[in-house]
């Protein structure tokens, strides 16, 4: 359970995202991503925001399905992270793929966008 009004943000925030990744709804993603995010995918990618975006746009990235088996958080000041585990079936780089995953997600917060994505890195649970 969140001990602060931050912390129940940001796990509405990270909820709000696998609920985006799972419509492939590239609007909502666009404002969980920050401008400069870097993550590192599970095949050792590096990827940006336009990256993420235009994958899941174009369809080459599609969730049918995302599991959260565990999910921890933290936040000190306006930074958050996410643990996240969870089953995710779907498609990437346009070829089927199912897992079991890790995901690390750094958040940022502000007063006027609230919580978004910095960096992530996600890999084999």
């Amino acid at each position: 359970m969140p001990d602060s009004e931050l912390e129940a943000e940001l796990l509405d925030a990270e909820r709000g995202l696998q609920a985006a990744q799972r419509a492939g709804d590239v609007a909502a993603l666009d404002d969980l991503l920050d401008d400069h995010l870097i993550a590192v995918g599970p095949d050792g990618g590096r990827y940006a925001k336009q990256d993420d975006l235009a994958a899941h746009r174009d369809r080459t990235s599609v969730i049918d399905e995302l599991v959260e088996e565990q999910l921890e958080l933290l936040v000190e000041g306006g930074t958050g992270v996410t643990f996240l585990v969870a089953r995710v079936a779907g498609r990437f780089g346009g070829s089927p793929f199912a897992a079991r995953l890790r995901y690390t997600r750094t958040w940022i917060h502000d007063d006027d966008r609230g919580w978004r994505i910095l960096a992530a890195h996600i890999s084999p649970a």
